[in-house]
């Protein structure tokens, strides 16, 4: 037996051609994708929503007492399957936590970069919908509460190298989440560290808290 027909007879000739077509399926048959296989459907232009998030938009207060204070409104909004990194998207939600809408807007239109582009779409979708949807009467009177990306779907693929060698590729998404509350911001979004001389009373306040157990 030649070589030939040990090459036809082996199947080694049909796995190379289906090697050759980088199709998911092509890609599953063989084995060596892998990705889970619910991901082989996947579609980034296919419209998804996270279920969590848009249900805070959702809530109903009961009515509020005499003598209580308006709640203000609260806007929560997202957007799924963005093709950056996530660990980059991290950066701009620490940045803009505690900002005023109008401030949040300005500083990702001076923020040269991919991420900040796509956030500055997201907050102006969130302020034109705090506006049509939730009955907010000013559209500067917002303040960014929480900014955060999570983790979407990796994709994995392959990359031809020299020979018989491929090599992964991982196609990364993220989610980004914002929720605007309306009012001003406070005016340390953070606990601001303590000064000197209040560290100096809590250290005195704990040495006179100081007890002798089991003692007389």
């Amino acid at each position: 037996m030649n070589g030939g027909t040990y090459i036809a007879h082996s199947g080694f000739l049909k796995r190379f051609v289906l090697m050759l077509r980088p199709t998911a399926v092509s890609a599953h048959v063989l084995g060596f994708h892998s990705s889970p296989s619910q991901y082989l459907d996947f579609e980034p232009d296919k419209p998804y929503t996270t279920k969590k998030w848009p249900k805070y938009n959702e809530i109903v207060y009961p009515p509020k007492k005499d003598g209580e204070l308006t709640r203000p409104a609260e806007i929560c909004h997202q957007r799924t399957l963005i093709k950056y990194s996530q660990e980059k998207m991290w950066y701009i939600g620490m940045m803009l936590r505690g900002l005023t809408i109008d401030e949040g807007i300005k500083q990702m239109t001076f923020y040269k970069r991919k991420g900040g582009a796509i956030v500055k779409e997201i907050l102006l979708e969130a302020q034109k919908m705090a506006i049509e949807e939730h009955n907010v009467e000013y559209k500067s009177n917002l303040w960014i509460a929480d900014a955060f990306p999570t983790r979407g779907y990796i994709i994995k693929g392959l990359r031809k190298h020299r020979g018989p060698r491929f090599g992964v590729i991982h196609y990364r998404y993220c989610h980004f989440f914002v929720r605007l509350i309306e009012g001003h911001p406070p005016k340390h979004y953070m606990a601001p560290e303590e000064t000197g001389n209040e560290k100096m009373t809590e250290y005195i306040e704990n040495l006179r808290k100081r007890k002798i157990w089991h003692g007389l």
